[in-house]
């Protein structure tokens, strides 16, 4: 599966925004069907960035969200201007 298929978009709340800062964590909308192996190669891929963990969320709009947990040595926050969040 191609990696821009499955990371849709990043995903901007006032939580996941909070979560960028104290927990190095950034959040995307997701293909329904990836799974978090698959999501952690494609944000691997276009950011080149390690990843710590996956964890995924299904909200009732049946939407796909994937909390992303970078290592220490990344910023969240660097993708997260790269993206033009903030």
């Amino acid at each position: 599966m191609d990696q821009y298929s499955i990371i849709v978009k990043p995903h901007v709340t006032e939580k996941t925004m909070n979560s960028i800062d104290q927990n190095n964590e950034i959040a995307f909308v997701v293909k329904r069907d990836s799974t978090k192996g698959q999501i952690k190669r494609a944000f691997e891929q276009l950011f080149d960035q390690e990843v710590v963990r996956v964890n995924t969320h299904i909200t009732p709009k049946g939407v796909k969200l994937a909390y992303i947990k970078l290592a220490e040595e990344n910023e969240a926050e660097d993708i997260a201007v790269k993206l033009g969040v903030f």
